[in-house]
């Protein structure tokens, strides 16, 4: 995939010196490791400070939401099924955007790796093919990249873009894997046991709010939780108060959630939180044969009423 960093530097000097786009969204290197971060140019000189690798997850379709510019940014499958709802949702116009599609091979997870490391501290990662070279201290390591991606990643079933106007690069092979099966293991637990494998799973959540800010399908202007009259929910750590906003927040986004692994991958905590929308995702593809994003003419099945909608809890 690093390939694709002088394909998005020409494209994004082509698209601005044209005046076609006003800025393109992508990345640029971070200044820590493993954390690349997002970054608009503006100028075909800026261009030259667009990345693309391994450690790109940040959802990129985050920073579309009710801009009226003209914009080209960097998509991978996940991000393109955002735009997708995007779209539907009137967030943004079609023709605002120019969509660089990077077929992806999936992202570092970087607890993955620190966690092989005993504490240690990385000081430096340097990437190179399916190779990851990290080092600090008195220490020098190399993993396989394919061995160490986020969980989303590692299960991912539609690594290519469904929407784009131009591709960075060929089609990647699509995975065949089982992508529910930690959540059958949670339906066959009995109700006690559920609930308390829940509240021990989002104990330590401290109530930031990083998921919902990360999330490409959070764009309400005024949030449940933060509603005054009435007040849905409370903003303590109260377990009851947590519990409420990581349900409801699941099933707000349920039809919609694209699993691009942002909630995840910005939890300061490490609460694995696509534990809620992977269930309500699994639930929507069997009810209704949908999957976020796929088909960019069709909404969410809980976005829209039709008199067939299955109902076998009448």
């Amino acid at each position: 995939m690093q390939a694709y960093t002088e394909k998005i530097r020409e494209a994004a000097k082509r698209l601005l010196a044209e005046k076609k786009v006003d800025g393109v969204i992508g990345f640029r290197k971070g200044t820590m490791p493993f954390m690349n971060e997002p970054f608009m140019a503006k100028t075909p000189e800026q261009a030259d400070l667009l990345v693309w690798d391994g450690n790109c997850g940040i959802n990129l379709a985050n920073y579309l939401p009710k801009r009226t510019d003209k914009i080209a940014i960097v998509a991978k499958g996940c991000d393109s099924r955002n735009i997708s709802i995007q779209i539907l949702e009137n967030q943004i116009k079609r023709e605002q955007l120019h969509i660089l599609g990077a077929p992806c091979k999936g992202m570092t997870d970087k607890r993955k790796i620190q966690d092989e490391l005993d504490g240690k501290e990385i000081l430096q990662a340097e990437e190179a093919g399916d190779k990851v070279k990290v080092s600090g201290r008195d220490f020098e390591k190399t993993f396989n990249r394919s061995e160490y991606l986020q969980e989303n990643c590692a299960i991912c079933i539609h690594r290519n873009p469904v929407i784009s106007d131009e591709m960075l690069g060929e089609p990647v092979q699509e995975q065949q894997v089982e992508r529910y099966e930690d959540i059958k293991q949670i339906e066959a637990m009995l109700p006690e046991e559920k609930r308390k494998h829940f509240d021990e799973l989002i104990e330590p959540c401290i109530r930031c709010y990083a998921c919902r800010s990360a999330c490409p399908a959070c764009y309400c202007p005024t949030c449940f939780v933060d509603e005054s009259k009435p007040q849905w929910v409370g903003k303590t750590t109260d377990p009851t108060d947590t519990r409420t906003f990581h349900f409801l927040r699941a099933f707000h986004v349920a039809g919609r959630c694209s699993d691009c692994g942002a909630c995840e991958r910005s939890c300061p905590v490490g609460i694995k939180v696509r534990e809620f929308t992977k269930k309500l995702e699994k639930e929507v593809k069997e009810l209704y044969g949908y999957e976020a994003g796929m088909v960019q003419d069709l909404r969410p099945p809980l976005d829209v009423y039709r008199p067939d909608d299955p109902e076998p809890f009448l």
